[in-house]
């Protein structure tokens, strides 16, 4: 069965190609998941501002961190109210046209409120869940976020109150007419890979083989 909808709402309606909207829970959470970070916007001194940042979320609400002096994260807080998107780029899609050409890609916007979080314990897990977003397994492989670390890290939540996914996929929408033309069309796919691990030691790159940790090896073989 279908997850229950996020959207739409007021806020997020998807309304040019509305056909390539997507409202349900499961999809939106995945998008959120795999994107590697966000933009998220705010209105600074009467100006609007978007700050591309990392993001973690656990249930229905998303994590943002930064400097206790950003602006941007301050502003979210103070208005109470927060606004943020992920991309994934998934490819090229190319049409017989130049109209018709464009990318493959799976988007989310999110809307929702905003509170900052002050309580240590839950600022430790957020902190913790952000290096996992890094890279999985890491977290218990590095030590824990320091008391002034906690202190010099601002972290604001969002829950969701409403949010809308746009997928673009599949053919490219020729028109009958171009079809018949000897143009090539189709899809060049497109996925994120890693290189080859660089150590460093001492805060230089190490001239020797260093043994890899767990996570690294994990992802390294699933790529």
């Amino acid at each position: 069965m279908p997850s229950p909808p996020v959207g739409p709402g007021p806020r997020t309606r998807v309304r040019r190609l509305a056909a390539k909207a997507r409202y349900d829970e499961s999809l939106i959470y995945s998008i959120l998941d795999e994107a590697h970070f966000c933009h998220v916007a705010a209105l600074v001194q009467d100006r609007a501002v978007t700050l591309p940042t990392l993001h973690a979320r656990d249930g229905d609400v998303i994590y943002l961190h930064g400097s206790p002096s950003n602006a941007v994260m301050n502003a979210l807080v103070d208005s109470g109210e927060g606004y943020l998107c992920a991309t994934l780029f998934d490819g090229l899609r190319l049409a017989r046209s130049g109209f018709e050409s464009s990318i493959a890609y799976r988007s989310v916007v999110v809307v929702g409120s905003t509170r900052d979080v002050v309580a240590a314990d839950e600022k430790a897990h957020v902190l913790d869940l952000f290096v996992e977003r890094v890279l999985v397994g890491r977290s218990k492989e590095v030590r824990p976020a320091s008391d002034r670390e906690l202190r010099l890290t601002k972290v604001v939540a969002i829950t969701i109150d409403e949010a809308s996914a746009k997928v673009s996929e599949g053919p490219t929408e020729d028109s009958a007419a171009d079809q018949e033309l000897p143009i090539w069309a189709g899809l060049i796919p497109a996925r994120v890979t890693f290189g080859v691990p660089r150590p460093y030691l001492n805060g230089a790159m190490a001239s020797g083989a260093v043994s890899l940790p767990e996570s690294v090896v994990n992802l390294l073989s699933s790529t």
